[in-house]
């Protein structure tokens, strides 16, 4: 097997790719995990404790770099709703 050449990004794009099913959605889901991550070192002093905290031991203190660990390490993962689940339900009009 070849030999892993070190990057500056860490985990690799590959194996994040892995884990969702386009690049779109691992923008998007890490992007809201990173807000959540951010949202939680925010209000550590305030003692809500409403906000999850992050699920992997890392060495970065920056969310993005934490919210994509976790998902690396398939702790963060998402549901694409489908149409059913996206739309309201409607209420039918009674006609008299």
């Amino acid at each position: 097997m070849a030999e892993r050449r070190p990057t500056m990004m860490d985990p690799p794009i590959e194996v994040l790719l892995e884990k969702v099913d386009s690049k779109y959605t691992l923008v998007s889901l890490a992007a809201k995990r990173c807000r959540e991550v951010n949202s939680y070192f925010n209000q550590l002093g305030e003692g809500l404790g409403s906000i999850v905290p992050p699920q992997v031991a890392s060495i970065s203190r920056k969310p993005l770099s934490i919210a994509l660990e976790e998902i690396a390490a398939g702790k963060i993962t998402y549901h694409r709703r489908t149409e059913l689940e996206a739309e309201p339900p409607q209420e039918q009009a009674l006609s008299e």
